[in-house]
Order: C-alpha cells, then structure tokens, then sequence
C-alpha cells in the first residue's frame, strides 16, 4: 500500500521530478505550491510525510511547521533550507522535524532522508503501541482542539502535585479513563507505580466498603483471611474511582477521611493504615444535583473538586475526530490482523458529520465493527451511512424519550433521559440483544441495567 505525501513547495519544475521521484519510492503524492493550499489539503486528509520547502509565496515553511505538528503530531517532516542555512535547519528539527535537505536539492537525497524518516516514525509508533500493549493501556493520541489541549495542559500542571484529588466530568464514553491513566504516566516517571480502577457502579453495594479499604479476619461471615482493599493496592500511584457518583453515602464519609488524612481502617480493623495513593474520580452524573437530592456530600464534592476537570463531549472538539479515529484504526488493525487499512474520503466525510452521541468510545467500536465487517484497503465506515449526522460544528441537544427506531431531539433534557433513550435506541437497533448492547456501549451489564432503566 503506497504511502500518502504532500510535497509544499513552490517551485514548479523541482515539484514535478521531485514527485516523481517520491512516487517510485512508494508514496502517493500530493503537490502544494503555497501554504494556503497545504492547509486545505491537510484539512482533508493527514500524510504520512510532508516535504515542506521554507521559502514560500504566501509564508515562511518554518513558521508553519508547528501549526503542522500540532495538526498531525504523527506526520514525518523533510525541511527543505537554503544552501548553507544550517541555522535553520537547526530550527527545523527542533520544532519538530525529522530531517532536512539543502538546495539544490539531489533527488536521490532526498528520497533516502524522506523513507528514514517515514520508518524512523513507524518504528517509534510500534514501540509505543508495543509499550502501551505490555502496560495494559492504550495510546492516547494527542489532542488537536484547543478545548482538549487545555486539559492536557492542566494534567500536566496537576501531576507535579503527587496526592491531590481530581475530579473528571463529562459525559460517557468521552474518554475519562485514559485522562486518569495518562496523569498517572505524567507523575509516574518510572512506570512502576500502580494504576487502579475501579467502577463504582458495578460493586454490591454490601462489598464496595471491603473491596475499597480491606477488611480483616472475622470482620464478616466470609471474611476468612484478612484482605488489602484497592487503597493499599494503588499506594505509590493512582486510584481511579469510575463513576464516583454510585457511592453509597456512608463510604462517600470514609472516602472523605481518606482524602483529607491518607489514613483509614480495614473493615473490621481498629488500627489505622495508611496509603499515598491519588484518587482520581469521575461521573457522567450531575453531581450538584445529586447533592441537592441527599444523593452526595458536599464536603467531598468540594474535596475531590481540588482539580476539576470538564472534558468535552467529541461534538464540540471535532478537530479531534481524525486524529483519534487514525490513531484507534492503527491499534485496531494491530489486534485484528489488518495493520495497512487506512479511511478512505467517504469515511472521513461521514466521520466530519457524525453527531457521536456516545463519544470517543462509540468512535472505537464504529471502527472495530468496519473493520471486521468491511474488506479492502479502505474502510468507508458503511455502517454510518444511515447513521445519525449533524452540522459540522453545531451542537447536538440531548435527545428525549425516542420511539422505536428513532433517535432525536426535540428539546434539550437531563443527561440521565439522554443516557437512558440512547441505552434503548441501541438496543432496539441490534434486534434486543442485551449482551451485543453492553459490549457495544462498553459498559458493564449492571451499569447497562441502570441506564436501561429496568425494574
């Protein structure tokens, strides 16, 4: 499968050998002769390689050259310099490209410094995928919108502050757990720290007590040995607490203890222990809300909102779409057997228009459903073409209570009615199939209960 490439240079002559140089090499090649037109074609599509001339008629390519690398943080970038402007191409690879080559321009140098640098990045791409396989996480691309850049910003900020609690709000499937396991990474320079997660909603609520703090030998009728809860289990790291809101409100106090002083007893135990891990929660629920209704503490609202974060649904950063949709295909393709299928234009269109109600997870499980059920080198993502699309850019309202088969808006209502009509639109479209339903939210069957609102 040939390798797309936007070659950025103005002169046209050099433009013309130099594609066909690069086409037989392997590369699919686009020529640009201004930035003007290097935006629109990065806007469509995201190369593997951009060979990016300095001198050009409407810009200086070294000043676009991080607008490039933080629109396809990926891309391998050849530099184009003067003869003997070494300053530059210092500037170059220091802003973030892989190589440089000096006019005149040799074809044969260039074509062997643009397949290092498109292998030197393939390279380092398996490496992380195989770092982050070994680790049991996944990559997390890095953001494109302005909106996610900030989060990315203060995480970074929050990670130099080893036991501060955050709180991560947004709606499901938004990505809050790879935030909490990328903090984690940011603070935990080694690797060796423990990530920890657990789901609030789907514990008894008789056990969430032991299994967050332990109990001891005798502390109830099961209790045979003593046992560490996830507290001790995550010490040193991090203890991500999924759905937060679900906590029953007498551990919701003993979470606030812990919080405050690191200390806590086992159930059943009367010494005190100790623990340095950070708490990192998160919930789709309206938590003011809950307050107001008894349904959470205000003490510990205000405790674990020491760093509050609001991650933005995917509708409102859709510069982030591409991006993650590449960055997930990679991964997918890796597990599934089908490592060279790119997204073809159609896909890419209908990924600009999707209203992806349930966010970057819905994303995923788009992407794994093509590329199980499509063939070919290109996935054209079929199975959006009768899907639920919306302006690029405009914000998609809360849909309410659907009829069978429908899923739309009429009015803005609570995120709990939107969470509850998508459950059972997805449900009714794969034909009542709970188990294919659970997996396809990825939620947890007895969260995918609740949200079905089941008696």
């Amino acid at each position: 499968m040939s390798l797309p490439a936007l070659l950025v240079d103005d002169d046209r002559a050099f433009s013309s050998i130099a594609a066909v140089a690069l086409q037989r090499e392997g590369f699919s090649l686009t020529v640009a002769h201004s930035l003007h037109e290097a935006r629109a074609t990065l806007a469509k599509a995201t190369p593997a390689l951009v060979v990016l001339d300095r001198r050009l008629p409407d810009g200086d390519g070294l000043t676009f050259l991080p607008e490039l690398k933080a629109h396809a943080p990926g891309v391998a970038v050849v530099m184009v310099t003067a003869h003997g402007d070494i300053a530059s191409a210092v500037d170059a690879v220091r802003a973030g490209a892989a190589d440089y080559v000096a006019k005149p321009v040799e074809l044969a140098d260039l074509v062997l410094r643009a397949r290092r640098a498109v292998d030197a990045g393939r390279l380092r791409d398996r490496l992380e995928m195989a770092e982050a396989e070994l680790s049991g996480r996944r990559r997390l691309v890095p953001p494109a919108s302005a909106a996610m850049q900030r989060v990315f910003a203060m995480l970074e900020r929050i990670a130099a502050s080893p036991r501060s609690p955050v709180l991560l709000l947004g709606e499901t499937g938004v990505g809050k757990e790879q935030l909490a396991r990328h903090l984690h990474a940011l603070a935990s320079k080694d690797g060796g720290a423990p990530f920890v997660h657990i789901n609030c909603a789907a514990l008894p609520e008789q056990t969430v007590e032991s299994e967050l703090f332990g109990h001891e030998k005798g502390a109830f009728t099961d209790a045979r040995t003593a046992r560490r809860g996830l507290v001790e289990v995550a010490h040193g790291g991090v203890l991500f607490l999924d759905e937060v809101g679900e906590l029953p409100l007498p551990l919701q106090a003993k979470l606030l203890t812990f919080l405050d002083s690191g200390r806590f007893r086992r159930l059943g135990g009367t010494t005190e222990q100790t623990s340095t891990a950070r708490i990192v929660a998160a919930t789709n629920r309206d938590l003011p809300a809950l307050m107001t209704g008894g349904g959470f503490r205000e003490d510990l609202w205000f405790r674990l909102g020491v760093f509050r974060i609001d991650v933005p649904p995917l509708r409102k950063r859709r510069e982030d779409i591409l991006p993650l949709a590449e960055g997930m295909l990679a991964d997918l393709g890796r597990e599934l057997g089908r490592r060279d299928v790119g997204l073809g234009a159609r896909a890419r269109a209908r990924l600009a228009t999707y209203a992806f109600p349930g966010n970057v997870r819905e994303l995923r499980n788009i992407l794994e459903r093509a590329l199980v059920l499509e063939s070919g080198p290109e996935l054209e993502l079929e199975v959006l073409g009768g899907g639920a699309p919306t302006n690029r850019g405009a914000p998609t309202e809360a849909p309410a209570a659907v009829a069978p088969g429908a899923f739309s808006v009429d009015q803005p209502v609570p995120m709990e009615d939107l969470e509850r009509a998508y459950v059972r639109w997805v449900l009714e479209r794969l034909g009542g199939r709970r188990m294919e339903a659970v997996k396809v939210l990825g939620l947890s069957y007895p969260t995918f209960v609740k949200r079905l609102g089941d008696d």
